[in-house]
């Protein structure tokens, strides 16, 4: 499998206080094997779609901790990108650090506070697969200060931003890898500015997606197994889309492409 260009995300993990519940609801949900947490690695739990890598669930050692689902961004040298986050404002939580030879992670909060890891890899590529009904699709930044946030990103990473609200009155942005041609083909996440009508208590934070087969039959399976909605389904160009929160209280989105507007 070829590694992941720097900026894309090429992992995903939810940070839960019951593992066991979230695989219950998580292979429920999406059809989610998993294997055995590894005490090496703090009990993370390496979450399968058909035998392929798509996420992980990780126990919250700190009751003080959110419950979240966290996205990593792909580097292929933690320690010189870390370097630029702090020297574009940003700071560390977590600095570079070995997880055994599956790679090295890091975390990271950005100018806004909204906070993202890094994923150096070793033996641990990131995504097997993606795209797939039950696996990661998308991420989206929701941040408060969208022009120091434009800025950090392009900084560390060399995002280049196509605005794909023009017109919509919808301030929002998709960011594709240096390099690469700007444009919705080329996006690997979009960054939305959270206005009055979010709640102010809300931090800043990237929203996971997955891609599901079917958006309405996905949020009802969600509400039978404890979890609930943020509003109801949306159509919109790039599929039906929902935002839910698990049993647990994690943000997660799920979208069927198949359904774009």
């Amino acid at each position: 499998m070829a590694a992941f260009e720097d900026g894309v995300p090429c992992w995903v993990d939810a940070s839960l206080p019951d593992v066991e519940a979230g695989k219950r609801f998580y292979g429920e949900l999406f059809g989610w094997t998993f294997g055995a947490g590894d005490p090496a690695y703090g009990f993370s739990t390496q979450a399968f779609l058909d035998g392929r890598h798509v996420a992980a669930l990780v126990p919250k050692t700190d009751g003080r901790m959110p419950t979240v689902w966290n996205v990593y961004l792909a580097t292929r040298d933690a320690t010189a990108t870390a370097a630029r986050i702090q020297a574009a404002g940003g700071r560390l939580i977590v600095p570079p650090t070995p997880v055994g030879g599956l790679g090295t992670m890091a975390t990271a909060m950005d100018p806004g506070n909204a906070v993202f890891g890094l994923w150096q890899p070793g033996s641990h590529r990131g995504f097997e697969e993606q795209g797939e009904p039950g696996s990661y699709l998308w991420t989206e930044l929701y941040t408060r200060d969208k022009e120091a946030v434009d800025a950090f990103y392009q900084e560390v990473f060399g995002y280049g931003s196509h605005d794909a609200g023009a017109g919509s009155g919808v301030d929002f942005a998709m960011w594709s890898p240096a390099g690469e041609a700007v444009g919705p083909r080329t996006a690997v996440c979009g960054r939305a500015v959270m206005d009055d009508s979010f709640p102010a208590e809300l931090p800043a934070h990237f929203l996971i997606y997955f891609a599901v087969e079917d958006c309405d039959e996905t949020v009802a399976a969600a509400r039978r197994r404890g979890g609930r909605t943020v509003g109801d389904p949306q159509d919109t160009p790039y599929g039906r889309f929902a935002m839910l929160v698990d049993d647990q209280g994690a943000d997660f989105a799920v979208i069927d492409t198949s359904k774009a507007a």
